[in-house]
């Protein structure tokens, strides 16, 4: 799971069958042009009969067509490949990158083949001269970055110090990722909103560590524990990072905040229980649901985002049901298969059907800072209203929503969609001054 759902990476793999014949295989640069064409000209059918079974399977007409009109929804209306390409080789791959003219901006869309010519992948991208724009809030000379290690032993995960210059000492934050095996940018398409966060922050006088979570830098290892829970996935990584930063010259070791994001907001109380030490904690899209139930809430929403839901979605969902019935029904000592509990072990969902994030919280006395994007379709209204309710009351809490944000707080317009996370684009202003504000505030 990624952000408590695997984002749609937007990504097709490939194969040849139907009317449309991918181009040989000697000839990328004409195959991803038809692609394109299939795609700018409302062929869906045609693009994806250029793929295998397999990813008509995961990317039918219905959902290509989605894709394709939520992009336009965001860049407004496709206007005309420009006639830019570029190539590149990445082991058995060919990639070419089609530079398309939206309304608001131009994008790469990325398409990359397989040795037999067929699309293996797609990819929309910022266009490569607008891929290094920073974000107003920037300040590069104002920090300096450092590699790091977090933990040790065999766990051990490379990591990025961020610092401000000066004399310090300064406070300091730990980035704790959403689900999935996420790198310490929480890189989503070409967006990167944990780079956003520690940029933003140390040019306002905050240090931010920020680290590969555990599930990517030893993703064999990991995939192979029977038994895995938060606590490995997550929980361990977080007090040591927060360790670290205890240890680090120029930090204030009495200020340190953990801010966790999406799966992270939700345990980032479990992390605080775990060190009483944390000065406080800030929850960016925090679910307080039980995730094998968001997960189903997200997958209908998905699939109705087309207005209807046809055969093959309604059987997905149903079939997610049932999974999701048979997580709430677990024991300890099942016998059940990942496969049989959404892919992950039984181990990890006892664990967290043992915990409920605002109850936690209540139990703690750091400050927090509770933060929402009202366009945000994973972690919804509803999970910020039981944050509200169960903390109603308490001090040194504070809410705030941002009406035009999602679930990466960045902007959009209209409903949210999977289709904007790759769209290029910048943690919002408005977030990083508040945090700033926040970390500031005496209390």
């Amino acid at each position: 799971m990624r952000c408590l759902l695997p984002i749609l990476a937007v990504f097709l793999l490939s194969s040849v069958t139907g009317c449309a014949q991918p181009a040989p295989a000697s000839n990328p640069v004409a195959t991803a042009q038809q692609f394109v064409g299939h795609l700018s000209a409302n062929r869906y059918a045609d693009a994806v009969a250029m793929m295998d079974a397999t990813m008509k399977s995961a990317m039918p007409e219905a959902k290509l067509k989605e894709l394709w009109e939520g992009l336009q929804q965001q860049l407004g209306k496709f206007v005309k490949p420009t006639g830019e390409t570029r190539t590149e080789n990445v082991q058995q791959y060919n990639i070419c990158y089609v530079v398309c003219q939206f309304a608001s901006q131009h994008l790469d869309v990325k398409v990359v083949m397989n040795q037999q010519g067929a699309v293996a992948g797609l990819f929309f991208l910022p266009a490569k001269a607008q891929s290094g724009a920073l974000p107003g809030y920037v300040q590069q000379g104002k920090f300096t970055e450092h590699e790091v290690t977090v933990g040790g032993g065999e766990w051990k995960l490379p990591g990025t110090l961020t610092l401000p210059k000066g004399q310090g000492p300064f406070p300091a934050v730990v980035l704790v990722h959403g689900s999935g095996p996420n790198d310490r940018d929480e890189t989503i398409g070409p967006n990167k909103p944990f780079r956003d966060l520690a940029w933003g922050l140390a040019s306002q006088g905050i240090a931010v560590l920020r680290y590969d979570k555990r599930t990517l830098a030893h993703q064999m290892k990991m995939a192979a524990l029977t038994n895995l829970t938060v606590k490995e996935e997550v929980v361990d990584d977080a007090v040591a990072a927060v360790a670290l930063l205890r240890s680090t010259a120029g930090v204030n070791a009495k200020q340190i905040y953990v801010l966790g994001h999406s799966l992270g907001g939700m345990l980032a109380p479990k992390i605080a229980a775990a060190d009483p030490q944390i000065a406080g904690l800030v929850i960016l899209a925090g679910a307080t649901r039980p995730l094998n139930q968001v997960i189903v809430e997200q997958m209908t929403y998905l699939a109705n985002l087309d207005g209807s839901i046809n055969a093959a979605e309604q059987s997905q969902i149903e079939m997610l049901k049932q999974q999701s019935a048979a997580v709430d029904a677990l024991q300890p000592g099942s016998t059940k298969s990942p496969a049989e509990l959404m892919g992950v072990p039984a181990a990890y969902w006892l664990d967290l059907n043992a915990y409920n994030a605002p109850r936690t919280a209540v139990t703690l006395p750091q400050r927090m800072l509770i933060l929402h994007g009202e366009r945000d379709y994973q972690v919804t209204k509803a999970d910020l209203a039981n944050w509200q309710s169960a903390l109603a009351g308490k001090g040194k809490v504070t809410f705030k929503t941002f009406p035009t944000l999602n679930h990466l707080f960045m902007p959009g317009t209209g409903p949210g969609n999977p289709a904007e996370y790759e769209v290029a684009s910048h943690v919002a202003p408005e977030v990083i001054a508040e945090i700033v504000g926040w970390v500031g505030k005496k209390e």
